[in-house]
């Protein structure tokens, strides 16, 4: 059957860098401190930007290195939860900024399982005919919605931006099924609080808990689906939520071979631009090899997950 295939990959973050002795000013907290529970030792910081701009950068990027030309592009679609732009869609925007004359664009709110939410949601369409060319992105401004006063929670965001390009592919694609669902009876646990200040919040041990604990069957259930088992992947790319999260998954998965994506290290949570971001930046420093399947996993606000195994571009 046909199928789809990740192409090409892009990213982009903002200039400005946060450290954990930046924060030590705003907060009480200590670099030990964030080190210790989180990981995290920097994060990104747009002061200008707006999500459309990262967006649009980390696409352009992705889009140029395809080699199509912007009219190949049939559709659009943007993961994200910090936008405060409602209509036009981010997605629409980000079309007018790279020229792109006439794909259906719209954006996917389903918090750090949003890139892979869109990408099968990219894959599904592609895969029908109704499309040949996708660009996918994944783009968050999470300081828009951090409160600075919440030393648990302010330590763990950033902004920036992934992008890639789906293509039609006829003999199958890189692309594999996905696994996804929610839970919604704790979707409390992960949230961001109505109102016209909309504010992060999150219930700590809840979420460990729940992503150490349920996220691995969802993993193994994602390469079953691909055909391989997880001794085989080549990279691991989960969403970037706290680096003693990423480790626990992946040491229960036994994915002892597969190249292991930390790049919340240096860029904090990034929610649904996460996956897409360190994903991007793997195959760029050639850690993540052309034709390696690597297991992509979003997990968090809803609690949603979504998951698939995609062959490196």
């Amino acid at each position: 059957m046909p199928g789809s295939r990740i192409t090409a990959l892009g990213h982009h973050q903002p200039g400005k860098v946060l450290t954990n002795d930046d924060l030590a000013g705003l907060v009480d907290t200590s670099d030990e401190w964030i080190r210790q529970r989180t990981g995290i030792v920097t994060r990104r910081i747009a002061e200008t930007e707006s999500v459309t701009d990262l967006a649009a950068a980390a696409a352009g990027k992705a889009l140029a290195s395809s080699g199509l030309a912007p009219d190949e592009i049939d559709m659009v679609v943007v993961a994200t939860c910090s936008a405060m732009d409602r209509c036009p869609s981010i997605a629409t925007q980000v079309a007018g900024r790279l020229g792109v004359p006439s794909a259906v664009g719209f954006d996917v709110n389903n918090g750090c399982a949003g890139f892979c939410t869109a990408l099968a949601t990219a894959d599904h369409a592609l895969r029908a005919g109704a499309a040949r060319h996708a660009l996918v992105i994944g783009a968050e401004k999470m300081s828009d919605v951090t409160d600075w006063t919440d030393r648990s929670t302010c330590v763990l965001l950033g902004d920036g931006a992934g992008a890639a390009v789906l293509s039609h592919d006829p003999t199958g694609g890189g692309v594999g099924p996905v696994v996804w669902g929610s839970d919604p009876t704790r979707g409390h646990a992960v949230r961001l609080d109505d109102g016209w200040q909309p504010r992060f919040r999150q219930e700590g041990q809840t979420v460990f808990r729940w992503a150490t604990t349920a996220l691995v069957p969802i993993a193994e259930e994602a390469c079953r689906r691909a055909g391989i088992t997880p001794a085989e992947l080549g990279a691991v790319v989960t969403h970037q939520a706290n680096l003693r999260i990423v480790e626990a998954i992946t040491r229960r998965l036994g994915a002892d071979r597969a190249v292991v994506a930390r790049d919340v290290v240096d860029s904090g949570n990034t929610s649904a631009a996460s996956v897409p971001l360190a994903l991007a930046k793997l195959v760029e420093r050639g850690e993540a090899p052309s034709g390696a399947p690597a297991l992509l996993l979003g997990f968090g606000g809803g609690l949603s997950w979504a998951g698939q195994v995609v062959t490196c571009p």
